[in-house]
């Protein structure tokens, strides 16, 4: 096992002193460990994974130093773009640390939407022409300086990226600290209920990754109701609008609810002007905001700090709408059934979930079915 405060001062001892990525569950240790220990100039939570590239690119021609990058292997699809058309050698060659969680790794019980990115996490590094070392659970501390050292000597003589591919339990676990918790009324599955007991009864939703639809499905069991109205986007972080928008353009006798996350909209914010420019009626824009990945260690986003419903309605939303407590969201939900859309109804609530949630016990597959034949009708 390698200490996260070892790995964190070797990548010190080897001049790399500039973080930027998604937080993700099997590198949470490290993320906490730099959140609490270096200046949120040098540590930027970036809105995806590709920004991120961008991100230490520009620190690079701007220094002259490397950067490093961590993101979950998912996060390899949006960052694909910029490696080849940017970093590579055969375009600015430019050298960053990744750092990758790979979840899904092969023969190790994963959830459903990382499978197929788990079998192919190396064999994308490999297309990319991406040097890679695998850090596990069975890596100490020596191990891992060899590593970073290796890769240092690498990215500098060669000018390209290089990878740290994290296995499960790689890292001892380290608690954050300076952990911002706002004190909101609401949890996020309290939310949630309420949204869901004011919908329509020939109304769908299509929740985002995470813990929303974990909840989701746990509340459809709790009230003894069917999973046929909900699409849970298990994977896919930051396009449930877009899934949501399609179902909405293509059935306006149903009411669309996409349930999201400030995490997942910011990743991918340029959503909100496609639908508000689509104009569909029957769309609600619900953000669970709690400013935060609350899915992957509780690592602060800008959520909180932007004003959404201003995006919104300059995008197009036809209402916009903000609450904090029950009673002010018991009477939204009432009234943004019979608003026309797209309306944006933003949630502000408390991080964290229960600690028995479960997870759905159906699968994608099943789900998918379910959902569809329900539209059928």
């Amino acid at each position: 096992m390698v200490e996260v405060k070892e790995f964190y001062n070797e990548l010190l001892d080897n001049d790399i002193s500039f973080f930027t990525g998604v937080p993700d569950s099997l590198l949470k240790s490290f993320c906490a460990y730099i959140k609490d220990n270096v200046s949120a100039q040098k540590n930027i939570i970036s809105a995806n994974e590709g920004n991120a590239i961008g991100l230490a690119s520009g620190y690079y021609l701007g220094t002259r130093k490397i950067g490093l990058v961590y993101m979950q292997n998912s996060g390899l699809g949006n960052a694909v773009n910029p490696l080849a058309s940017l970093t590579d050698k055969l375009v600015y060659g430019i050298p960053m640390l990744l750092v990758i969680g790979w979840r899904g790794e092969p023969k190790r019980q994963d959830e459903p939407q990382h499978k197929k990115q788990g079998l192919i996490t190396l064999e994308t590094l490999e297309m990319l022409g991406i040097k890679y070392e695998i850090l596990d659970e069975a890596s100490n501390n020596d191990e891992m300086k060899l590593k970073v050292k290796k890769a240092y000597i690498y990215m500098k003589e060669n000018n390209e990226p290089y990878a740290l591919v994290i296995k499960k339990d790689t890292f001892n676990e380290y608690k954050l600290k300076n952990n911002t918790n706002f004190d909101f009324e609401m949890t996020r599955e309290e939310a949630i209920e309420i949204v869901v007991s004011k919908m329509k009864e020939n109304s769908v939703a299509v929740s985002t990754t995470g813990m929303a639809s974990r909840e989701l499905f746990e509340l459809r069991e709790k009230h003894k109701e069917n999973h046929s109205k909900d699409f849970l986007t298990v994977g896919s972080m930051g396009h449930a609008s877009q899934i949501a928008l399609g179902i909405a353009l293509s059935n306006k006798d149903k009411e669309v609810y996409c349930i999201d996350g400030d995490g997942a909209l910011l990743m991918h914010l340029g959503g909100l002007a496609i639908i508000g420019n689509a104009e569909p009626k029957n769309f609600r824009h619900i953000l669970i905001n709690n400013g935060a990945h609350d899915s992957v260690g509780g690592q602060e986003t800008v959520g909180l700090k932007i004003d959404t419903l201003a995006i919104a309605k300059a995008c197009g939303y036809k209402e916009c709408y903000s609450c904090s407590c029950k009673a002010e969201l018991l009477n939204l939900s009432k009234k943004i059934t019979n608003v026309e859309g797209p309306v944006l109804l933003e949630i502000k609530v408390k991080k964290g979930a229960r600690k028995d949630l479960g997870r759905p016990t159906t699968t994608p597959i099943e789900n998918k079915e379910a959902f569809m034949e329900f539209l059928d009708k």
